[in-house]
């Protein structure tokens, strides 16, 4: 009978017998089961950070009788800040119909005596980020990762309040694009900043931001006076504006961007609006995933990242709701105006932008160039959307303080823009 050696089973692979790929084998286990350990542990820890900071954001029910502006509770906002310190507040707002609600921000305010004036106030507008309540920029675990030119500001004397916009992490409708909701939770950050015991903020302030956030900075700029005649609005700047929305939906609703800002849109739109009908522009596969979509937020440099795979390349709108008449007339009510002449503008634009494209910033410049408005235009290359205001914040910055110093702003509106507008 033939016997078989110990070790030598012919039955057993020798992939199997060989002891150093069972120490691979045993290795690669592990490490996977460390990686869905360390991924668990983050998703129940950044759970534990919303339930934390839950109560924070719950008004009071019901909402006592105030003013837009006035503060409902503060807390500090738990990050360093170099040159000043850092709060979380609610305070109270409005949306476009004059109606009470409530939003949630940032204010920063600098170290040191405040000038005999007062300090003067840089409201800041951020981008889409989602509309889940965690997406609020207050409510991530970095809240000023995405603001390097905080401290620049700071070191200027200048306070900076950064509003999340009423709905985002509050209860209530969202606003998202919403000319008259963006617009006054701008403005009401300001009044809020004013009524913080210690900030010493002045009546003069700068509208500021960044895609969504620059549609609600050149929103907030055109009510300004009429909206807050108390107050007194230095400048605005901009940077990728989602300012010619008729422009953006032309080249952009059968393209994958549409997947997030067309769920944003369809997902609030029709609550400030009850005539819309979502299913008169969405696709069959829009229908059945925009909620879904609600529920993320966007992260990293890929917007188009919280799509299933599945999806991409596949259109969310089944047609341009610009050519839907009620859509259109509601996307054309929330298109920016003309800034208000007297107040200088700066617009700051990449050309290489596939979000908020430059042709789309370069109609704008012509179209309120033409008008009378004087601008100041910024245009760099290389540079992704989601990082322009990032690259170009201490541009801006320097652009600021020469308005609050009193220099005459630089007019660029006789300057060709580096990518032509679209005809029409």
């Amino acid at each position: 009978m033939n016997q078989t050696q110990p070790g030598n089973d012919p039955r057993i692979p020798d992939a199997i017998r060989h002891p150093i790929l069972w120490i691979v084998v045993l290795a690669i286990t592990a490490a996977v089961i460390a990686a869905l350990v360390l991924t668990v542990s983050d998703d129940v820890r950044a759970d534990q950070r919303q339930d934390a900071l839950a109560p924070f954001y719950a008004p009071p029910t019901p909402l006592p009788p105030g003013q837009p502006g006035d503060i409902i509770r503060t807390e500090p906002l738990g990050v360093t800040v170099p040159g000043g310190r850092a709060l979380r507040v609610l305070y109270r707002s409005e949306d476009f119909r004059g109606r009470p609600t409530v939003s949630s921000g940032m204010v920063f305010i600098p170290r040191g005596p405040a000038p005999a004036g007062g300090r003067p106030v840089v409201s800041w507008a951020h981008g889409t980020v989602g509309l889940a309540p965690q997406c609020a920029p207050t409510r991530i675990a970095n809240p000023i990762g995405n603001l390097p030119w905080v401290s620049e500001m700071l070191a200027r004397g200048w306070v900076v309040t950064a509003t999340d916009y009423a709905g985002l992490g509050t209860p209530g409708r969202n606003g998202y694009l919403i000319a008259g909701d963006e617009g006054h939770d701008v403005i009401n950050a300001v009044r809020a900043a004013r009524a913080l015991p210690g900030a010493r903020a002045s009546t003069r302030w700068v509208s500021w931001g960044h895609s969504q956030g620059g549609h609600a900075a050149l929103a907030a700029g055109d009510m300004a006076a009429s909206y807050a005649p108390e107050l007194n609005l230095v400048a605005i700047a901009a940077a990728a504006p989602a300012a010619d929305l008729q422009g953006l939906l032309a080249l952009q609703w059968n393209q994958s961007a549409s997947w997030v800002i067309g769920a944003d849109v369809v997902g609030t739109w029709p609550q400030a609006y009850p005539e819309l009908d979502r299913d008169a522009v969405l696709s069959a596969n829009g229908q059945n995933h925009w909620q879904g979509i609600l529920g993320q937020c966007i992260v990293g440099s890929a917007i188009t990242a919280i799509v299933r795979q599945d999806l991409l390349g596949q259109d969310f709108f089944r047609m341009n709701p610009w050519d839907q008449p009620q859509w259109r007339a509601r996307f054309a009510e929330n298109t920016p105006r003309p800034t208000p002449r007297g107040v200088p503008l700066l617009i700051a634009q990449s050309i290489t932008d596939e979000v908020v494209l430059p042709r789309t910033t370069a109609t704008i410049i012509r179209r309120w160039c033409r008008v009378g408005t004087a601008m100041s235009t910024l245009w760099v290359n290389d540079v992704s959307h989601n990082t322009t205001a990032m690259v170009v914040g201490p541009s801006v910055v320097q652009w600021i303080d020469g308005r609050l110093t009193g220099a005459p702003a630089p007019d660029n509106c006789s300057s060709p823009t580096p990518v032509p507008p679209l005809a029409g």
